[in-house]
């Protein structure tokens, strides 16, 4: 029964891809607050969301984790390293290092630190090459966990978000429904029972040609991927701007999910 919540991590914590009818977006992690949220009483839980979009993870652990140490809720969400990842040059064992030092520091002040590994990026044109990068950096979160007695949720072993209609249009964040299933796991992780399987079957879709892949491909990299690398050459973040969500009531957000429907 757990009675308070934060999540730390960066873009994929804070929700980017799920938008709320305000504009601000929900995310996996406010979904699993509200699933955490029903098993409690009216109005005894608490839940914070720390994360910031294209934050590394020494910014994370710099801004993030004292907080939520300062919180010392029954429950961190611990996602970080992931841009560091996918950087050139970065060593997912040094990543790795950095790492476990934060979870140290979460297990010694705060009830559970769920950890969370990284997507299998097979299908993503810019991030497949790095697929080898991330399995790395995966096994070191699984050992990290069971040496400090985390969970673990594993986002490399759900096969739903492989369908690409779990993934927003610009193909590096979750859609609403991707959200929607990496909540659901979260619930499993933890011994819960949730209200639909993360891994159900997607309708069927139908066969797409040549040429309406490399069309989508066209506008994917003309709209997301030039700016993105706009973005690293001239050194800076999507979340250069972005204050964290902070506190937020479960009813808020099951309102803000319901209008966005």
């Amino acid at each position: 029964m757990i009675g308070s919540y934060v999540a730390v991590g960066d873009s994929f914590t804070e929700g980017v891809g799920d938008p709320g009818p305000d504009g601000q977006f929900v995310g996996w992690a406010d979904r699993f607050a509200v699933l955490l949220a029903d098993r409690r009483p009216e109005g005894d839980f608490r839940y914070t969301n720390l994360a910031v979009r294209g934050k590394l993870l020494d910014q994370i652990v710099e801004d993030q984790v004292p907080k939520a140490v300062e919180l010392a809720p029954d429950l961190v969400s611990f996602c970080a390293g992931g841009n560091d990842i996918i950087r050139p040059g970065t060593d997912p064992d040094d990543v790795a290092e950095r790492f476990e030092r934060a979870v140290a520091l979460l297990t010694s002040a705060v009830g559970t630190v769920m950890v969370t590994t990284g997507f299998d990026t097979r299908g993503v044109p810019v991030l497949k090459h790095l697929r080898g990068k991330i399995a790395t950096y995966n096994g070191h979160v699984r050992a990290i966990a069971d040496r400090y007695g985390c969970p673990v949720l594993d986002l490399w072993s759900l096969k739903s978000v492989q369908d690409r209609r779990a993934w927003d249009d610009d193909r590096l964040h979750l859609s609403p429904e991707g959200h929607t299933r990496v909540a659901l796991r979260a619930g499993q992780v933890l011994g819960m029972e949730v209200p639909a399987d993360p891994d159900q079957p997607w309708p069927p879709l139908p066969p797409r040609g040549t040429f309406e892949v490399r069309r989508d491909d066209i506008h994917w990299a003309r709209e997301y991927l030039v700016p993105w690398i706009g973005r690293r050459l001239r050194g800076e973040s999507s979340g250069d701007r972005v204050v964290a969500k902070g506190t937020l009531s479960p009813d808020d957000i099951r309102v803000r999910i319901t209008q966005a429907v």
